[in-house]
């Protein structure tokens, strides 16, 4: 009999390491439970079992799991099956419920075993006679253990009921043996679910930390904080189709969920250094803005010029044997050429696709007049700087402004690669990090060819590029047409500056076309002809 008794605790102690491997390496909560609660009824060969967990206000314990083996119950868990209700912790007037056995274990954090509930007087079981009447079953003997974290806190109740004899199928007690096991069990599983709680909350943390970044962003500037939900969301949608692909270059790409929620991090975070750059950059506008656009201060300018002309022509009509006629027609020549002038301005200030030099050079000619400010000493009517700004070819930005911008993916990796991240997440500062790269080792910050960057980056590089092709909230821009942003991306994957392969993948899934309905204005979505498309063949 000791021979056997020593056989039962030495096939414990092997099922207490087994499950000790796997709760390390199980990081789903509910096969996790599940796996407690067969294991603890393995043990001590009970009829059933209960896994109670504190309810969010941890003013109820409530049902997880419930399995019985005579009545073929399962619910809860990986079952499939849901499960409800539980046991109150505490009254309606705030006293602690110490009438059920599971709330007396919860509240004092002590074991209870009951060899006979029919026979106990110390706890109200008339729930458990209820079940038993309504199911035709007997519950006999009970073992109820509470599972408390390395800081005391309650994280479950384990339950079993009925002890089963294994060749007699009589029901015991559970004896002491099986409670030392039992707890020892609870709490190994405690600590299992404390790690993943912690795990969990880090994520939490992690992810509240990344959008808190954008909500900076979105603060300081609202068209760059939708551009960060939207690039990765456009990511992703590529990046699954990648993974689904089964032909070409990419086949072997794939990812697991971890590698999603990394890919997904990275996407969020792929603009994060822009928090550093002034806003009237991001959000310059027109050439001439700064903190407010000084096309007002030039249109000041003109009506000076235009008064000062009237002016002039008054002082002439006073002169004897002045042509008042003549004077007149000079006067509207002069004053309709200074209204040109300023309407030219004004358009070159918005900027564009291209300026012609031409167009350039016009500017400077007017930038040459004279004209006299409030301090009376009279000056070019532009300055360097405004000349500078007026004369950009493309966009509303100079070069400097322009290397400001390109400075946020520096900062970006800079920011990102100070970060420790863990071994599942160590590739978010290379995928975000390198989304301005070209696949021909033109791009920046590093240069970086194809060859050099992760599927992930050149994925994200596609996105990025789209989004800011079709956005149509920039201050600075109107959102493209659907076919010019495809006829722009194509020639982009035929001058080395996007991956072919990739975009072809693009194409040939139309995630174009799935986001463009989603985040597009429906008068931005024209008909396409995929024939068409540089760089794309059906």
């Amino acid at each position: 009999m000791q021979e056997l008794n020593h056989t039962k605790i030495a096939e414990r102690l092997d099922q207490l390491t087994e499950l000790s491997v796997q709760l390390g390496s199980n990081h789903d909560t509910d096969s996790l439970l599940e796996r407690i609660l067969m294991v603890a009824k393995s043990m001590t060969n009970a009829d059933g079992g209960t896994l109670y967990r504190p309810s969010d206000d941890k003013r109820h314990l409530n049902f997880h799991i419930l399995f019985n083996d005579t009545l073929n119950i399962r619910q809860g868990g990986t079952s499939g099956v849901p499960v409800s209700g539980g046991v109150p912790l505490y009254d309606d007037q705030g006293e602690k419920n110490l009438s059920a056995v599971a709330a007396y274990a919860a509240h004092f954090h002590l074991s209870v075993n009951i060899e006979d509930v029919y026979k106990a007087d110390v706890f109200n079981f008339s729930g458990m006679v209820k079940f038993d009447q309504l199911r035709g079953y007997h519950s006999q003997s009970i073992l109820t253990v509470p599972m408390k974290d390395h800081e005391g806190e309650l994280v479950g109740v384990l339950q079993l009921i009925n002890a089963k004899d294994k060749e007699t199928g009589e029901i015991l007690a559970f004896s002491q043996t099986d409670q030392r096991f039992i707890e020892a069990l609870a709490a190994q599983a405690a600590v299992a679910l404390t790690h993943q709680r912690l795990i969990i909350q880090l994520e939490e943390l992690l992810e509240s930390l990344v959008n808190l970044i954008n909500i900076g962003i979105d603060d300081k500037s609202p068209y760059t904080g939708r551009h960060c939900q939207f690039v990765p969301e456009l990511t992703m949608m590529l990046a699954e189709a990648v993974h689904n692909t089964d032909s070409g270059p990419l086949a072997d790409f794939r990812m697991t969920d971890a590698d999603r929620k990394e890919l997904w991090l990275a996407g969020l975070l792929h603009d994060c250094g822009k928090i550093t750059t002034p806003v009237h950059v991001v959000d310059k506008a027109t050439k001439l803005e700064t903190i407010v656009d000084r096309i007002g201060m030039i249109d000041t300018r003109f009506e000076v010029l235009l008064r000062d002309a009237e002016i002039a022509a008054l002082r002439r009509k006073l002169a004897p044997g002045a042509d008042s006629a003549a004077i007149d027609a000079e006067l509207a020549q002069q004053q309709a050429t200074l209204r040109e002038e300023r309407e030219f301005i004004r358009v070159a200030n918005i900027g564009g696709e291209g300026m012609k030099p031409e167009d350039q050079e016009r500017v400077r000619q007017i930038g040459k007049r004279r004209w006299v400010g409030p301090d009376g000493v009279e000056r070019d009517f532009l300055d360097d700087d405004e000349l500078l700004n007026l004369t950009i070819k493309f966009g509303t930005l100079t070069d400097a402004e322009r290397k400001e911008i390109n400075n946020h993916i520096v900062m970006t990796i800079k920011m990102l690669e100070a970060l420790p991240w863990p071994k599942h997440l160590k590739n978010v500062p290379e995928y975000a990090g390198g989304h301005h790269e070209r696949m021909d080792g033109k791009g920046y910050p590093r240069g970086l060819t194809k060859d050099q960057m992760s599927v992930q980056a050149r994925v994200m590089a596609i996105a990025d590029i789209f989004e800011a092709l079709t956005a149509r909230d920039r201050p600075y821009k109107k959102g493209k047409m659907l076919s010019e942003s495809l006829r722009i991306l194509g020639n982009f994957s035929l001058n080395g500056h996007i991956d072919p392969d990739l975009f072809d993948i693009f194409i040939r899934n139309k995630i174009y076309l799935e986001f463009a309905h989603k985040n597009m204005d429906e008068k931005q979505i024209d008909v396409i002809d995929e024939a068409r498309i540089p760089g794309y063949t059906p």
